[in-house]
């Protein structure tokens, strides 16, 4: 959750924010233009920036977690939720804000289902993403409007709660198996045992609900739904 400090010289409704913000987003107008949304709707006055997911996690190192972040989800070297899947694992405790022109319903609720804690479409104005952080920092999840609510979680979504539930060295083993690399090649470039490869492709396997490396190479790519839709921006 957010941390807010409310109070203020003049004792209006102003939201100071603890920490520092990240805000991940390949495009430079719209990464300035996201960095000037928060300072003006929340105070925050550490904003780092990413262009990629890469660049993101490299920033997350060694420093205290992020008091919030800002995702798209269309960069140049993630495809559909596995960013954001891959951040979560990082920032786990983080708030996480979906910043998207894909307003698909199933796009939103995959993203909430991944750890999302609010989903808000590209160029909404400055109180959309007021109102968004505020809703957050009361424990809240956001939705934008026009959002249904399904009846129940769909096969997607169950498969990116399963992918969610891997470990850090999980994911990467999976990224090896789906890029066709065998067992040996994974630990040498792990720098691990075969024998804890296989183990953790075990655990693997187990936690996706599957039988065979096949089978665990097409629900990773069941996540990465995004690419098969129209890019809007």
């Amino acid at each position: 959750m957010i941390s807010f400090n409310t109070a203020s010289a003049d004792n209006t409704a102003t939201a100071t924010p603890q920490g520092w913000a990240l805000v991940i987003d390949d495009h430079p107008l719209f990464c300035d233009a996201l960095e000037l949304t928060l300072k003006s709707v929340t105070g925050f006055t550490q904003i780092k920036t990413a262009d990629c997911l890469e660049n993101a996690l490299a920033t997350l190192e060694d420093v205290a977690p992020p008091a919030l972040v800002i995702l798209d989800l269309n960069l140049p070297d993630v495809n559909g939720l596995d960013g954001l899947i891959r951040l979560k694992r990082h920032a786990e405790k983080t708030p996480v804000i979906i910043v998207s022109s894909m307003t698909d319903n199933s796009i939103i609720s995959g993203a909430i289902v991944a750890g999302a804690a609010g989903f808000v479409p590209k160029h909404s104005p400055r109180a959309v993403f007021k109102d968004a952080i505020e809703q957050i920092e009361r424990g809240e999840i956001y939705k934008p409007a026009g959002y249904v609510e399904s009846s129940g979680p769909s096969e997607r979504d169950e498969t990116v709660t399963r992918l969610s539930s891997l470990t850090n060295q999980q994911a990467r083993i999976l990224e090896l198996i789906c890029e066709g690399k065998l067992n040996k090649q994974i630990a040498y470039d792990l720098t691990i045992a075969e024998t804890t490869v296989k183990a953790h492709v075990t655990a693997i396997m187990r936690k996706l609900g599957v039988q065979s490396r096949t089978q665990a190479v097409l629900v990773a790519q069941d996540a990465r739904f995004a690419s098969a839709l129209p890019n809007p921006e």
